[in-house]
């Protein structure tokens, strides 16, 4: 019997676990020992908070970060062949979504092991669903340029290519560069396109607000080190 890969969400800041996920991710939590990580203190401490008796030393985690070898990576599905299952655990929201994990995905499909994905909290998804925009038809476009120039021409392709296929277009930016950003929008985008801003998801201090451009500029939220997601659709 192989063992199977198992895409475990986290939450996306200090809430409780089974308040934004179901019972069946602490389940799986309890039964795996082998995991994939971006960081190990922050997957301990998630591992910990969702299932308290479970053996610390017992886990075995594996690395898969920036520094991260591909000869190393390549290998850390081997378990799976004696019979070992292996959780890949996301640092914030679910595995593989503007996350590292994608290629150890990749590699389980590559091997025929079984990928099981979890239920639980993305960002991306969130946003797009409470932001009242195009929910049939969105794009995820990842880090804009930092450059002012780049950012400002990427800014406008964004805007024209939401125009010409009524294309909802996400983005997100370093938590600390949020209110730059928000500055670039109001500068670059026509008064008329919409803006969805949704930052702190799942927390008490949730901000989600959809307007025109020409209404956020008389708007400055607080967004300062706030993981945040950006949608505009024209």
């Amino acid at each position: 019997m192989i063992g199977k890969l198992y895409l475990i969400p986290t939450t996306l800041g200090e809430t409780e676990p089974l308040e934004v996920m179901p019972l069946s991710v602490k389940k799986v939590v309890e039964q795996i020992d082998y995991y994939i990580v971006e960081n190990e203190k922050s997957a301990r401490r998630f591992i910990k908070k969702i299932s308290p008796k479970k053996s610390q030393p017992s886990l075995q985690l594996m690395l898969l970060d920036k520094y991260a070898e591909e000869l190393e990576t390549s290998r850390y599905l081997d378990v799976c062949k004696e019979g070992v299952n292996v959780g890949l655990l996301s640092e914030a929201g679910v595995p593989a979504i503007a996350d590292p994990g994608a290629s150890i995905v990749k590699l389980a499909h590559e091997n025929n092991i079984r990928v099981i994905p979890l239920v639980g909290p993305s960002s991306i998804i969130m946003a797009m669903m409470s932001s009242g925009m195009n929910g049939q038809n969105f794009a995820f476009n990842g880090y804009l340029p930092i450059d002012k120039s780049e950012r400002k021409k990427t800014i406008k392709d964004l805007e024209k290519l939401s125009h010409d296929k009524n294309q909802s277009q996400i983005f997100i930016e370093t938590p600390y560069r949020n209110e730059k950003m928000l500055t670039d929008l109001k500068a670059a985008l026509s008064p008329t396109t919409n803006l969805c801003i949704a930052a702190d998801i799942t927390l008490p201090s949730e901000y989600i607000k959809t307007m025109m451009i020409k209404d956020w500029k008389h708007q400055q939220p607080d967004l300062h080190k706030k993981p945040a997601i950006f949608i505009i659709h024209k």
